[in-house]
């Protein structure tokens, strides 16, 4: 049997991470590929060599079959292992690989053409016997006809999801309530999905309301062998996005995870699938369930299905595609306990889980019994607006779904992310929130929970941004304190007169901090904007460590410093300040009116011309981040007086868009 000596891993970030340590344990040479953006990344550290794809843009680096080719050839990889997304569900990829006598880590050229186009595939799996969903396609400019779009609409029935037929990760989705929104929802759609993947081809399919998600990891070998590992629930979503995933499913008992894994199997077996493949349905309440999709590679989600299992799929994958029978352990695996991952983003998820980016200053996780961390990124990262803004994954075991739940928002709680904004917040609310602790969860589920409320942590009555502000405040005098030239080893703040208040401003997001202290020779007094706490007494003051206890309660901040950004951490959360200089410069301040880019990206449409009259939530202009659409819209009433950018321009966060001025500031 040939084996494998040498992968080259066609990917990125932490999946390529996670590819790698596999491949060691197995005594199996690897070579990674880093794009400009990725020259410094983890995963590029942890190869035995690195081949430089020149370029930013996925297009220009991890498409780019020839090049990954090439590298291969230059090394002497004897395999490529895909990993997920770029090149991964590529049928010509995998042609050229058998072509260049390079084994390609994932199932047959004839597999993936047979799921690259969902269309076919759903033709396929209702022909296995797998239950699927109504639908009509539109595949061209012909099939956008709006008479012939509200006539497929009707026979389908509302309400209807509108889907890229290639690719997936949420992108080129729409869901359609009313008649009204099908042509723009139809148009919208193709133009994401031609963005995305190259293609504008969508279908019309039934949208079945409050349902699950529900996939299935089968497993298949070149003896015709076929199996299921159990199932995952991944129905707790964002933008069409999974951010918590778990095995195995509230929903599904043994009868029902037969049934699952039965049509599963039958779908492989359509295929002759070889290697790790996930098998996608969308299930009612009522239990019944439907065809989605093949994914014909490996998952994000993978480790929650490690972890139940104990069997490494990576492992797997790798001994299939040097052509050996399916590994012992999956032709009997029986999951035990339960296992849980969620999905840490560089998003802001109050602007709309709009993708940010930026440097990471901290990243750092605790080491905790049951936790597994797959990150694609270290403290200093850069995270770039070229690809996908997940910063890592946490995964916990337990024994039930109890423990590995709470394990996970341990984790998450007393990590130390600065530098960018993330979701961390609200994957710790969702962890901690009683319907979804019980199981009760669907892909509506934040539908119906304002992401703010469950982003307040637990117990915290307090003000966590007053009381962080005075917390750097107090880190900050400290450390002057320290690097005084002049009697440095007197205790912060000793004064042998009571000195006159210091004063200190910061903002957080959109929030002004005013902070005024006060030291005497034996106490401490401060005022934030409208608190004042009643006692301060001050146990230990560093740039990096408080111990402070306010009105009674004793608390350990955690801070770290970059220019004028201040991260603290601590028991009530984390904070990001920016400490407000006392002098700015004047050209620094914004017109008023001016609508600023939430974050880099490209102009694609400008929706509104100067000197229009405009009404609040009129869009204005869409930027494109990270392949996916975000609509500027005005916050007012008003005038448009001047749009200083154009058609396909570049913008960097916080640049000026648009300038809406009210009616009578324009009249003036």
């Amino acid at each position: 049997m040939p084996s494998i000596t040498k992968l080259l891993i066609a990917n990125r970030g932490e999946i390529a991470s996670r590819i790698i340590r596999t491949a060691r344990q197995m005594d199996i040479a690897t070579v990674a590929l880093y794009s400009d953006a990725d020259r410094n990344a983890p995963y590029v550290l942890a190869a035995d060599e690195s081949v430089h794809l020149p370029g930013t843009a996925p297009a220009d680096t991890y498409l780019r079959a020839d090049l990954v080719l090439a590298a291969a050839q230059r090394t002497g990889a004897d395999a490529i292992h895909p990993g997920y997304g770029f090149l991964s569900e590529n049928e010509q990829f995998a042609r050229d690989c058998a072509a260049a006598r390079v084994t390609f880590v994932g199932p047959s050229p004839e597999a993936i053409a047979a799921m690259g186009s969902k269309i076919e595939a759903k033709s396929l799996m209702a022909a296995a016997g797998v239950p699927v969903l109504p639908g009509a396609t539109v595949a061209n400019a012909a099939d956008t006809d709006p008479e012939r779009l509200q006539a497929a609409a009707l026979e389908i029935g509302f309400p209807i999801l509108v889907k890229a037929a290639f690719g997936g990760g949420g992108r080129g989705m729409r869901i359609v309530s009313e008649q009204s929104e099908l042509v723009e929802a139809v148009h919208s759609a193709r133009r994401e999905a031609t963005s995305a993947f190259g293609n504008g081809t969508v279908f019309l399919e039934k949208f079945v309301e409050a349902p699950r998600h529900i996939e299935v990891q089968i497993f298949g070998d070149s003896f015709g062998t076929v199996v299921h590992l159990g199932e995952r629930e991944c129905s707790i979503q964002r933008r069409y996005q999974k951010i918590i995933e778990e095995s195995p499913s509230t929903a599904v008992d043994d009868a029902l995870r037969d049934e699952l894994g039965r049509a599963a199997v039958a779908a492989g077996k359509a295929l002759s699938y070889e290697g790790a493949g996930t098998v996608e349905f969308v299930m009612a309440q009522d239990g019944s369930f439907y065809f989605l999709e093949v994914n014909t590679r490996l998952q994000v989600e993978h480790p929650v299905t490690e972890l139940v299992t104990g069997i490494d799929l990576v492992r797997g994958q790798l001994l299939v595609a040097s052509g050996a029978p399916l590994p012992e352990e999956m032709l009997d695996a029986a999951p035990k306990g339960h296992a849980v991952e969620v999905r840490l983003y560089a998003e802001d998820v109050a602007a709309g889980f709009i993708p940010v980016s930026g440097t990471l200053t901290t990243l750092e996780f605790p080491v905790l019994d049951g936790v597994r961390i797959d990150a694609g990124f270290t403290s200093g990262s850069e995270v770039s607006t070229y690809y996908d803004p997940m910063l890592a994954k946490v995964i916990g075991y337990g024994t039930d779904r109890n423990a590995a739940c709470d394990v996970v928002a341990r984790a998450l709680e007393e990590a130390r992310v600065h530098g960018v904004t993330t979701n961390r917040d609200l994957l710790i609310g969702i962890l901690r929130e009683n319907e979804f602790r019980s199981g009760a969860i669907d892909t509506g589920y934040l539908d119906r929970h304002d992401p703010a409320g469950l982003m307040v942590r637990r117990g915290v009555t307090e003000s966590v941004v007053a009381t962080h502000a005075l917390v750097a405040a107090l880190a900050a005098q400290a450390d002057r304190r320290g690097r005084s030239a002049i009697l440095p080893g007197l205790p912060s703040g000793w004064r042998t007169l009571p000195s006159a208040p210091q004063s200190v401003s910061f903002t957080s997001g959109d929030e002004h901090v005013d902070v005024e202290y006060r030291f005497d020779r034996t106490r401490l007094t401060a005022r934030v904007g409208d608190w004042q706490p009643q006692t301060i007494e001050v146990n230990e003051a560093t740039a990096e460590l408080v111990d402070v206890v306010i009105d009674g309660v004793r608390r350990r901040y955690r801070i770290t410093r970059s220019g004028p950004l201040h991260f603290i951490d601590s028991a009530l959360g984390a904070t990001e300040l920016r400490e407000v200089e006392r002098f700015p410069d004047p050209s620094d301040i914004q017109e008023a009116g001016s609508l600023l880019a939430p974050m880099p990206g490209t102009v694609v449409r400008i929706e509104v011309a100067e000197g229009q009259s405009v009404s609040a939530g009129d869009p204005v202009l869409v930027l494109e981040a990270m392949k996916m659409e975000h609509t500027i819209r005005t916050p007012a009433d008003g005038i448009v007086t001047k749009i200083p950018v154009s058609l396909s321009a570049q913008v960097d966060a916080g640049q000026v868009l648009a300038i809406v001025h009210d009616g009578q500031a324009a009249d003036a």
